[in-house]
């Protein structure tokens, strides 16, 4: 079990320095960075453990090396703010109808719900 835990975080700092050499710009400090990768890669290397049993020394580097990944691309941030695309809303950018000079009481409003026939007494 030492053994895995070792090999584990040891995946998790390298795959940590590895993203942080190659996506330096869009991620927060360094120090945070390698410190997330072997720690997340431990927690899922020991979790994996405990779900397999002893024996699956490849399948739980392997979910350590994954749950290293999935927390890493968590402290990814956006490029700038010039490289958001915000999507619009098709139903919310039209605004309201345009009738009897744009007023709301020109908007119409549905009527309330009566209840079904099989709600009323028998």
């Amino acid at each position: 079990m030492f053994w895995e835990a070792l090999g584990s975080a040891a995946l998790g700092l390298a795959l940590a320095y590895a993203v942080d050499r190659r996506c330096a710009a869009r991620l927060p400090d360094r120090r945070l960075v390698l410190a997330t990768g072997p720690v997340a890669a431990l927690v899922g290397g020991l979790i994996a453990r405990t779900v397999l049993g002893p024996g699956h020394v490849v399948v739980t580097l392997v979910c350590a090396l994954g749950v290293s990944a999935a927390l890493l691309s968590l402290l990814f941030r956006d490029e700038g703010p010039g490289h958001r695309q915000w999507r619009k809303d098709p139903l919310r950018a039209s605004g309201p109808p345009r009738g009897n000079g744009g007023s709301a009481a020109a908007v119409r409003r549905p009527a309330p719900a009566r209840p079904s026939a099989s709600y009323g007494p028998r």
